[in-house]
């Protein structure tokens, strides 16, 4: 593996999807415009590069707990198309916590795009919270591209958390997640979303609860401002006796769309699904509110943005 020293500009993208400072304490792999940099694996978890096609393997021997395994990616190359194949094998009864995300830096006139399919396979009784963040930065007018695929498959009694941020600075996105649950699952997503400018952002989530009492909680939020597009679509087959509970909700601001699609089909009895969807302003008297405690109106604007978004 290529040993590349990791530069300033590389230690500010690692520091703001996810703590830098943490990254080496466990097993962890780094990858840099489209190579891997680093690496370490541990008595538990193994890390292996795919021959076929670019990206590793990690495997998660089975009774770990509380290990943290840290994946990051960042782009400093303009131009450059990264596309890698993770795919995530956690053996039974497992506890471990995954923390991922991409950064890229563009200063200059050409796209720089990260497309990461991430497939978890996770055995009886196994839990994993796996992390995610999203950020691009540079005064250059390339785009910064990123488009993640996720796709969970869920062994009886397992379940997995999915903590999905997007911070800043990219330009277009499509977000897919994928899920299929057998019995005795759960398997809950957190999204967040901030859009401005011309940015677009497009959310796909697609859940089959195909076991009994398989469930899914599934939450967006976002805020989408200047003339920035977003849309989320989200579609859940409930197969057998299951629960699923689906939300978007959005700040819209200026010139800004947001479109929200549910489609949720019950194929049993005893599949109870719920969707709720919720796209508006910032009501005034919220704004009002906090202005009467000493605060401009772009100020009070921005603490209710943080709170939604926290």
């Amino acid at each position: 593996m290529e040993n590349n020293n990791i530069q300033k500009i590389d230690e500010n993208l690692l520091d703001n999807i996810t703590d830098y400072k943490e990254i080496r304490k466990g097993a962890y792999n780094i990858r840099k415009n489209g190579k891997g940099i680093e690496r370490k694996v541990t008595e538990n978890t193994n890390i292996i590069t795919k021959k076929d096609v670019s990206g590793i393997d990690i495997y998660v021997k089975e009774n770990t707990k509380f290990e943290i395994i840290h994946i990051p990616v960042i782009i400093t190359e303009s131009g450059l198309k990264d596309v890698v194949y993770n795919d995530f094998h956690i053996g039974k009864n497992s506890n471990v916590i995954i923390i991922a995300g991409c950064g890229i830096h563009n200063d200059h006139h050409k796209n720089s795009q990260h497309d990461g399919i991430h497939r978890f396979y996770l055995e009886e009784g196994a839990k994993v919270k796996y992390i995610e963040k999203h950020y691009g930065e540079g005064i250059g007018d390339g785009k910064r591209i990123l488009n993640p695929v996720t796709e969970v498959y869920l062994k009886k009694g397992s379940s997995l958390e999915m903590d999905s941020a997007q911070i800043k600075g990219v330009d277009s996105t499509i977000r897919e997640t994928k899920g299929a649950l057998e019995a005795d699952t759960n398997f809950v997503v957190s999204e967040k979303i901030m859009t401005n400018g011309t940015q677009t952002a497009k959310t796909i989530f697609d859940v089959k609860l195909n076991g009994e009492n398989a469930s899914t909680h599934v939450t967006s939020r976002s805020v989408a401002g200047d003339k920035s597009k977003q849309e989320f679509v989200s579609k859940i087959y409930g197969n057998e006796k299951c629960f699923a509970h689906s939300e978007c909700d959005a700040i819209i601001k200026d010139e800004a769309i947001v479109t929200a699609t549910p489609e949720i089909t019950a194929n049993n009895v005893d599949a109870n699904l719920i969707h709720e969807a919720a796209i508006g302003k910032i009501a005034g008297e919220q704004i009002t509110k906090l202005m009467t405690l000493g605060l401009t109106e772009k100020q009070a604007e921005d603490e209710i943005i943080n709170g939604f978004l926290r």
